[in-house]
């Protein structure tokens, strides 16, 4: 199940640019995805490669405003799927599982990222995906 908060707090992203970025944690005894942290509009893409735990999944909705060639003010909404090697198997298979369902309750993300180390989602790959 997603909780109503989930759907909310990504519309509020969407819409009114609220959060920079939202972390979301599947509570397995409740069996329902949660918001772990909110990040402030003013928070960094450090702040946020900094909120995911090193050793546990998550999925994030990360909202990531760039400059095209054309010197246009963009943004593009980003969905990563967080899942590092150190991950203990079952929850990494939970959140493989019930991704695609959860993704389709955020209505509109724009990009979305598979990583599985911090590498797999700096900067530079969202430069690349955004345009």
């Amino acid at each position: 199940a997603v909780h109503d908060d989930c759907k909310l707090k990504f519309l509020e992203l969407k819409a009114k640019r609220t959060y920079r970025f939202i972390v979301f944690k599947i509570e397995e005894k409740q069996k329902q995805v949660i918001v772990e942290k909110l990040g402030e509009p003013t928070q960094t893409y450090e702040d946020f490669a900094a909120s995911l735990p090193a050793e546990e999944c998550r999925y994030a909705v990360y909202d990531y405003d760039f400059v095209t060639a054309e010197n246009c003010q963009k943004s593009r909404i980003f969905f990563i799927a967080w899942s590092p090697d150190t991950a203990r198997v079952r929850s990494k298979m939970i959140y493989a599982s019930s991704k695609d369902r959860f993704k389709r309750e955020l209505d509109g993300i724009q990009v979305e990222l598979q990583a599985t180390d911090p590498s797999e989602m700096g900067l530079d790959v969202f430069k690349d995906r955004a345009n």
